[in-house]
């Protein structure tokens, strides 16, 4: 069964600040426009912001039909009900049938908040989107063409599937990495419709007065090379021998969630669903179990490298090369190979 008056458009959240667009919304406009593709709908995007028109181009050149895009001296920088108000009126307006936003700080606080106002389902970090069907054995009703929202439950050990067949739009956040970033058309063509919202004094209740933003130390993403260090470091001591190695490939110092949690390393360098999503040339786990939060988030890295003294570690199943052996005597012989070959 597909309902009539649920046919409507896939819209991506096209995060910015600062006049520059979040590379998760980027890599949502790649997926969101094969799965309008599905469907047979177009894809659009919505940009608020002020002076942020010009992003429209790169929204299109990824795949948007459309740009919704609301420009307010108010939307500048972004507060939750300034920016919930412009999505729930455009949603009721255009009657989307799916709404993805990234897994960001922003998309957190965005996405719940207009999930709540529009009584709509919301999945949050999604590893995957597929079109499907499902059957409501309650009913016996069939329905077509649901937006199946995939992600790890139950701390990692299923992988469940959440389907929405009630409650529309359907509205998933998704992890940054987890879609690869498509290479854009900038000789796509696509339009760009202005919309005005008008705020009330309820939406502007809170006043931005002073913005401080630190600085990323820690780039993982877009690192060619990553040596991520696990619980079987050891201690944070020990934790030299993974940026030392790191330092002579020239590469990231990652750190799976056990090492995280042991304090070795702070948590900006942790891998996996509640880390970074990476896809490196080369990948190396050093004393890394290879759970199946830590494997959501490295196993797509083109050639991984798995050190570790249990032969049976779950790491080594996604691995292209194996180690089996104490870290603390195979990274120091590395470290020297690579050194000497330099």
């Amino acid at each position: 069964m597909i309902d009539p008056n649920r046919q409507g458009d896939v819209w991506v959240f096209a995060e910015q600040e600062d006049g520059s667009l979040n590379d998760v919304s980027l890599e949502l406009c790649g997926r969101a426009r094969e799965l309008a593709d599905q469907l047979g709908v177009e894809m659009a995007a919505v940009l608020s912001g002020w002076n942020v028109r010009e992003l429209s181009d790169r929204l299109i050149a990824q795949g948007a039909d459309k740009v919704y895009c609301t420009q307010d001296t108010e939307l500048e920088h972004y507060r939750t009900l300034p920016y919930a108000r412009v999505l729930c009126q455009l949603v009721e307006k255009y009657k989307p049938q799916i709404v993805i936003y990234g897994a960001t700080a922003i998309g957190r606080d965005l996405a719940p908040r207009v999930a709540s106002e529009l009584r709509a389902g919301l999945t949050a970090d999604c590893t995957a989107l597929e079109i499907g069907d499902y059957h409501d054995n309650r009913s016996k009703t069939e329905h077509k063409n649901l937006l199946m929202q995939i992600r790890p439950a139950f701390g990692g050990n299923i992988i469940a599937t959440i389907v929405n067949h009630d409650r529309w739009p359907q509205m998933a956040t998704v992890r940054e990495g987890v879609m690869p970033l498509l290479e854009g058309d900038p000789k796509r063509s696509g339009t760009i419709i202005e919309e005005k919202v008008e705020l009330s004094d309820v939406d502007l209740a809170v006043r931005l007065i002073e913005r401080h933003r630190e600085k990323r130390t820690v780039v993982l993403k877009g690192a060619r090379i990553i040596v991520t260090g696990g619980g079987g470091v050891g201690s944070k001591e020990n934790f030299q021998l993974i940026h030392d190695l790191a330092g002579v490939l020239g590469g990231a110092v990652g750190a799976s969630r056990a090492a995280v949690d042991s304090g070795f390393i702070a948590k900006e360098h942790q891998v996996g669903q509640t880390g970074t999503t990476v896809r490196p040339a080369l990948y190396i786990a050093c004393g890394v179990s290879g759970a199946v939060q830590h494997r959501a988030g490295m196993e797509e890295s083109a050639k991984i490298i798995a050190i570790n003294s249990d032969p049976e570690a779950p790491i080594f199943s996604v691995a292209h090369y194996g180690i089996v052996g104490d870290l603390n005597k195979v990274i120091p012989m590395m470290i020297k190979s690579i050194r000497e070959r330099a």
